[in-house]
């Protein structure tokens, strides 16, 4: 995620947050968060959900099983947290490439077995990630993929948070280890996704 960021934050903003009843959340980078029912608004992720769902199995020059189905077996039936900190470490060893090169657009969302045949951006490493721990059990109510501004590097980028009790656990492939999101300071929350609503995040 770039310049596109721009794009999201101004998108966001202009939906007034419509409210939806759900669980309690702890604060993610000391946001304020407002839920939101429905995706329609994020077609991309969308577009992506639908042909995981359809997935099949597949070995071509565009997507792989290999590798998925051994990380999943071999983490079966592991405590919770060996399964968070597993899956980051498994997923951040793919290789960064921007989208342009990858796929020929500014901006598209690969599915985990997209990713592991042609690597990807901050957003793929998020989705498969996601999709891995939700294969393992943990509730997609407990995960959500963000997207937010490095005020660092003036740049956007997405992640993935899960939730353990009352910690925010962040899930990055800038960061080799799985920590509390909240130690975290240089990062401006946007918005973030799970497969049925989506959260607007303020200050």
């Amino acid at each position: 995620m770039t310049v596109r960021i721009a794009t999201l934050l101004l998108m966001a903003l202009l939906f007034l947050p419509n409210s939806a009843a759900a669980r309690g959340y702890p604060p993610i980078f000391n946001t304020k968060e407002f839920a939101n029912q429905g995706i329609k608004k994020f077609p991309k992720w969308g577009d992506m959900l639908a042909r995981w769902q359809g997935a099949a199995p597949c070995d071509s020059d565009k997507c792989t099983t290999d590798g998925w189905q051994d990380l999943l077996g071999d983490l079966q039936g592991k405590d919770r947290m060996t399964q968070i900190k597993e899956v980051n470490r498994y997923f951040n060893d793919e290789r960064y490439i921007i989208d342009r090169k990858n796929w020929g657009v500014e901006d598209y969302w690969a599915t985990p077995y997209q990713f592991l045949k042609m690597d990807g951006d901050c957003e793929d490493y998020a989705i498969a990630k996601f999709m891995a721990l939700k294969a393992l059990g943990i509730p997609v109510e407990d995960m959500r993929v963000l997207a937010l501004r490095d005020m660092n590097l003036n740049v956007g980028h997405a992640v993935l948070i899960v939730y353990e009790g009352d910690t925010p656990l962040l899930l990055d492939n800038q960061i080799k280890s799985v920590v509390p999101a909240n130690t975290v300071k240089h990062y401006q929350p946007i918005f973030s996704l799970s497969e049925t609503g989506w959260w607007l995040h303020r200050k």
